[in-house]
């Protein structure tokens, strides 16, 4: 009896046996079978609407593309007024709205990183860093409340989504020391007059 030719030489059995292989990882990967979810937050709250984070932070999501795994960390409508000193009737206005831009772009570049992050994948107390879309270093770790803190701002809400975007509605507005003395400069300049 004769065996087969593929019992006799091994690289020739080496060689099919990685062909078929091959085959079946492309075959796999065009079907695109479903993906197993390994996230274990249950409470993530798909589709949220819009009022829970603001015109301003709707606008911030719009800049992002839907289809792309990002995080960001949303200031709150209180933080706008706040910090920002952007009120929705006053700087949506059509002279107004140019600078709102700016300053809302800017504030993404500061407060968006390209990576879902949710709350139930921090440690607690556990510093974690990551560079955002402008390059500006956020480190955020968890307090024992449960709630996340990013670069000393604490969030008020966690763990929404929109399409592939993880959204934080934070109490406060992520912005490095020069942009956030620009506003306080602008608040010295109102003072005095």
């Amino acid at each position: 009896m004769r065996r087969g030719w593929c019992m006799k030489d091994s690289i020739a059995f080496v060689c099919v046996m990685v062909t078929v292989c091959s085959l079946m990882v492309v075959i796999v990967t065009m079907l695109r079978l479903p993906e197993v979810s390994t996230r274990q937050n249950s409470a993530i709250r798909e589709g949220f609407n819009d009022e829970s984070i603001g015109k301003f932070g709707e606008m911030m999501l719009e800049m992002l593309p839907q289809d792309l795994a990002f995080t960001i960390f949303v200031p709150s409508e209180k933080a706008f007024q706040r910090d920002l000193r952007l009120q929705v009737n006053r700087s949506l206005a059509a002279e107004q709205m140019n600078d709102t831009y700016a300053v809302l772009s800017r504030v993404l570049g500061f407060s968006a990183v390209p990576r879902p992050l949710y709350s139930k994948t921090m440690l607690f107390g556990k510093e974690m860093c990551f560079d955002s879309l402008s390059g500006f270093e956020l480190c955020i770790w968890k307090e024992s409340d449960g709630a996340i803190i990013v670069n000393r701002v604490r969030s008020a809400r966690m763990d929404m989504r929109k399409g592939e975007i993880v959204v934080h509605i934070m109490d406060g507005v992520i912005m490095d020391f020069e942009f956030e003395q620009s506003f306080q400069l602008d608040y010295s300049e109102e003072e005095e007059h």
